[in-house]
């Protein structure tokens, strides 16, 4: 990461870069149909794989991006299948403007244990320490009320609300 940041711990978590290992989880996660609920056009398998090859590239290329999250004090596992999320940001456009946009996505098995604030929260300073001149920019779905509650705890104020393809997104920053 950028300023030689190998990995960011918290309370209950470890956030560190993503690497090849990790690859299978991600295809789990992100392709799981609890985890996309919300999402109107869910990924499928060669999807994440671009996908997860992108993340890999941003890192090359900026020197952060999107993290692994495991539990802390739990063995890392050499195969990935210890990671139970992600979280980080990663550079995009929003109206003409370079913005870091922040995400997070957990397994379910995860869910309701305050764990994607608590990584989102961690690279969220990490980002506005880092790299305070990019702004940090959440979009959600404007259906998905869990991750609207993530948003709020992370001190966001709406930004925009947009319809693209049929579904209402909100784009948040600070």
């Amino acid at each position: 990461m950028v300023g030689g940041v190998t990995e960011i711990v918290t309370e209950r978590l470890v956030l560190r870069r993503f690497v090849e290992t990790d690859r299978q989880a991600v295809v789990e996660i992100e392709t799981d149909p609890e985890t996309n609920r919300h999402n109107p056009f869910p990924s499928d398998t060669a999807t994440v794989q671009v996908t997860f090859d992108s993340w890999l590239e941003h890192w090359a290329e900026f020197g952060y991006g999107y993290l692994a999250v495991r539990e802390r004090g739990r063995p890392e596992a050499a195969d990935g299948s210890d990671v139970i999320g992600m979280t980080g940001v990663r550079n995009r456009e929003f109206r003409g403007e370079t913005v870091l946009n922040l995400a997070y996505r957990f397994r379910p098995s995860a869910w309701g244990k305050g764990y994607a604030a608590e990584a989102a929260r961690a690279a969220l300073e990490w980002a506005e320490r880092e790299i305070p001149a990019i702004p940090v920019l959440i979009t959600v779905t404007a259906t998905n009320t869990p991750s609207l509650r993530v948003v709020e705890k992370l001190g966001f104020a709406e930004y925009v609300e947009e319809e693209r393809d049929g579904v209402v997104a909100r784009h948040f920053r600070r």
